[in-house]
């Protein structure tokens, strides 16, 4: 076999070595015919006998999950039985046995083709992402319709796989599958399907697994027992590499490993630059259950709650909002689970490409519709249930409201009225909460950025979300693989722009974090403490590595080299200053 090189997404770093072992997926394209009349109730047993049987799977993995197992996957395998009971799955799917009389397995498909068309045309790069999670819990159906095999792993018998670490290779994988990899020789995965966002590639990374998912056709091309690299920092898979290959990475290997045995020691470093400057390294979540992590990787609080995962969870299951009380308890708990160390809850950021309620339209521009700060001033019960039980939430520890997409002057007012109001019902009622809790706005849109004076004047802090803003700033989707190359956060506007936010709010004395990917990227930790950051928020599993960037900057250094790049317009040249300040002395 002659060797060969696939690219997709980076989703967890590290690198891995090993044979691959294909994980055949469930044809989506299974027998189409019709039934007679006589055979409908039939068809329509086998369907609800299947979604039965996988409620029970799916039970039975919930209450087995191994006591070191990361909270992420408890979590996703509820995902999944929320989908499984989503009338917009099986139900619908019954219906079209019943109405055009198709055999099960052609219904199930059909239905599932048509939810996936829907999701497709989600803005939102982490809720489109939801529709692997849909063909997850519909391959787990059709496995008992057809009577196909469940997805294992081999047993680690022979010679030519026991001493080898085994690379997963599959179309897709679900999060609960994945549990049975922890106990094998296992270690990387690669995925045809997925992004960045996606439930599995979320379990990789908490599991710390190199992986790299949206390869196309891998599980085409890559051949049963092939020798395989990941390089999980890239995104690039070489498959049958040469043995000069295969040698140099396994030394990048042992000096990754090396360099991790020593992060673990700086966990209880506290954060401090050569020069004595203090840095706040705070965690972005989705759900409670990601605290413990959040914890144990040693950050200082949640800089990122992002609330509208709560909502979702309801969506499809219950088609509803989750009530004030059902907030509130989710909000307590991660509060709680913080032990002191504040968390900052971000207001829902849903709506248009993502709504609450079935049957509400999509617009034609989702990013640039009814959404975020637009929605809940929109829906005000909606917004002040959430207010509410937010607030309650403050009396179990330090908690902040962040305010997403705000843009006009108007709008702050309005949201601020909002919460002031939302106060004004809990005193009423002689209900708790922080009367002192800090309201702080998410900076992502381009002329937010350039009108900052009017928020410094209404908010407490700021929060810049990266992604959105180069998103907008550029004009690039980027998750549109067409153009995504263009989707870059050294553009000379967008240094422009987080710097002068930067500056601005350190000026007015007001707070500024980063929540967005920049925050966890090593690349770029040194051109923002340079630009005056002090405060960043990541995904835990990223915290570490940021740290050690911090334990050995010089921010007097620092500051000289970023007014310099600030002043470059040409892109290769500011990637080429970018990249000399994590090598220069």
């Amino acid at each position: 076999m002659t060797s060969f090189t696939l690219y997709g997404i980076p989703v967890s770093r590290g690198i891995a070595i090993g044979r691959a072992h294909l994980l055949a997926p469930v044809a989506m394209d299974v027998k189409h015919y019709l039934i007679g009349e006589t055979e409908v109730e039939a068809e329509v047993s086998r369907l609800q006998n299947a979604v039965v049987k996988v409620r029970t799977d799916l039970q039975v993995i919930r209450a087995h999950l191994p006591k070191d197992s990361p909270p992420e996957v408890g979590a996703f395998v509820d995902v999944h039985l929320l989908i499984l009971h989503d009338p917009m799955l099986a139900d619908m799917s019954l219906d079209i046995i019943r109405n055009r009389r198709y055999n099960a397995e052609w219904a199930l498909v059909t239905q599932i083709n048509k939810l996936s068309a829907q999701f497709d045309e989600i803005e939102d790069t982490y809720l489109r992402e939801r529709k692997v999670d849909v063909l997850q819990v519909g391959e787990r159906l059709l496995k008992v319709l057809t009577g196909s095999c469940s997805t294992k792993l081999p047993e680690v018998c022979s010679d030519s796989v026991s001493f080898a670490n085994i690379i997963v290779v599959a179309y897709n994988i679900s999060p609960a599958d994945m549990l049975q990899f922890r106990d094998r020789a296992f270690s990387g995965f690669i995925t045809d399907l997925g992004g960045r966002n996606s439930h599995t590639a979320i379990v990789a990374r908490s599991l710390d697994i190199p992986a790299a998912v949206g390869v196309n056709n891998a599980s085409r091309l890559i051949k049963q027992d092939d020798w395989i690299i990941i390089d999980g920092d890239a995104g690039v898979i070489i498959a049958d590499p040469a043995t000069v290959v295969l040698e140099q990475y396994r030394e990048y290997q042992k000096k990754l490993l090396r360099l991790r045995r020593k992060l673990s020691k700086i966990k209880k470093l506290s954060t401090i630059t050569l020069d004595g400057t203090k840095i706040s390294l705070l965690a972005n979540i989705e759900l409670p259950s990601d605290c413990a992590a959040v914890v144990e990787s040693g950050a200082h609080g949640i800089g990122l709650f992002r609330s509208e995962f709560l909502f979702m969870n309801y969506i499809g299951s219950q088609h509803r909002s989750p009530n004030e009380e059902e907030q509130f308890t989710s909000y307590r708990e991660a509060v709680v689970a913080m032990k002191g160390r504040p968390i900052t809850i971000r207001t829902i950021d849903i709506g248009a490409d993502k709504p609450i309620h079935n049957g509400e339209e999509t617009a034609l521009k989702p990013a640039l519709g009814l959404r975020a700060i637009r929605y809940c001033l929109a829906e005000p019960q909606i917004f002040l249930t959430q207010l509410r039980a937010i607030l309650r939430a403050s009396v179990f520890g330090e908690v902040k409201i962040l305010i997403p997409m705000l843009v006009h002057a108007f709008e702050i007012d309005q949201a601020l009225a909002m919460i002031t109001k939302a106060k004004q019902q809990l005193y009423s009622n002689s209900i708790a909460f922080d009367s002192t809790i800090k309201i702080g706005a998410m900076i992502e849109i381009p002329a937010a950025a350039l009108a900052l004076p009017m928020f410094i004047k209404r908010v407490d802090f700021l929060s810049i979300g990266t992604n959105d803003l180069i998103q907008y700033a550029l004009a690039v989707d980027r998750v549109d693989h067409e153009v995504a190359h263009l989707y870059n956060p050294l553009h000379p506007a967008i240094l422009y722009m987080l710097s002068n936010i930067i500056v601005l709010g350190r000026k007015a004395g007001i707070p500024v974090s980063v929540c967005g990917e920049m925050a966890g990227d090593i690349k770029f930790t040194r051109l923002l403490l340079g630009m005056g950051l002090r405060e960043f928020s990541m995904h835990s599993s990223q915290l570490l590595s940021v740290k050690q960037e911090i334990l050995s900057s010089n921010l007097d250094k620092l500051i000289i080299q970023t007014k310099k790049i600030l002043r470059i317009t040409e892109p290769s040249m500011i990637v080429s200053s970018v990249r000399k300040m994590r090598t220069a002395p």
